[in-house]
């Protein structure tokens, strides 16, 4: 039995619902996992979501910052809103999902950018970033007979050499910072997460799903970095069918810097 699923940091779902219906109309993931949704609960766009073939919403919003959402083709059931680091933003949702005969727990992160300064010390932000990803840390990917966990999201680090345009001219640059990355991948290995990404496309091939506003033409740069990423129990991951990096997304019109990413699974 197939099961898809697709992360996207949205960057305002309001703004941008136009391309979130091209989007779930040519690709059809039975999951959509949105982070940056910009968005009250009571203002998200449920309706359009329904009118699309998405009739199950689960969010967590709040005005004009952060927010995660996860809509679905098939039944699910909220599970836990967590609150981290005790700053009351809205940062994660997670869910359960029935697909193939398994239950499905399906997190979805927004971890926060860090600021420009990768100092602790001197730039709150940062340290609430390392904060954030150490809570993370418990965060483990269940598994057991007849279920199985999926981990998505933004989660604004990019860990490997692989997974930025240039290794050695961001090593000081929030998003790829040693202290970041060995973060991150510390927490997915003690978590027992597999990078479905990587499972995929392993090194040394580059991966980028985020390329700067600030880049007079992006494409021709081509400076980007893997930030968004989708994991999973070990139980699921020989499951994985096909992985996709809607790179084209980037190019729509009032696109946001991410581009959505879609795994896609054969279930028993």
């Amino acid at each position: 039995m197939p099961f898809s699923i697709a992360t996207w940091n949205i960057n305002s779902v309001r703004l941008r619902m136009p391309l979130v219906e091209r989007f779930l109309a040519e690709h059809q993931p039975d999951v959509l996992c949105l982070q940056e949704t910009k968005c009250p609960d009571d203002l998200f766009p449920s309706a359009a979501f329904r009118k699309a073939g998405y009739e199950h919403v689960a969010i967590s919003g709040q005005k004009g910052y952060h927010g995660v959402a996860t809509v679905a083709r098939r039944p699910i059931e909220i599970v836990e809103k967590r609150e981290f680091c005790k700053m009351g933003d809205c940062r994660h949702i997670s869910v359960h999902v029935e697909a193939g005969g398994r239950r499905i727990l399906v997190h979805n992160f927004y971890v926060p950018a860090g600021g420009d300064e990768p100092d602790p010390a001197i730039n709150p932000k940062f340290r609430h970033k390392l904060d954030f990803v150490a809570e993370m840390h418990e965060v483990r990917a269940l598994q057991d007979d007849g279920y199985s966990s999926i981990l998505v999201g933004d989660l604004n680090i990019a860990p490997l050499e692989e997974d930025v345009w240039s290794h050695k001219q961001l090593l000081n640059v929030v998003s790829h910072t040693p202290v970041e990355t060995e973060g991150l991948e510390g927490m997915r290995r003690g978590g027992n997460w597999v990078d479905l990404m990587r499972q995929h496309t392993p090194p040394p091939e580059k991966i980028y799903t985020w390329w700067s506003y600030r880049a007079r033409d992006w494409e021709l740069s081509d400076r980007g970095r893997r930030l968004d990423h989708i994991w999973s129990s070990p139980n699921l991951s020989g499951n994985l069918a096909g992985l996709e990096v809607l790179r084209a997304a980037r190019g729509w019109d009032r696109p946001s810097d991410h581009v959505p990413v879609i795994a896609s699974f054969d279930l028993d």
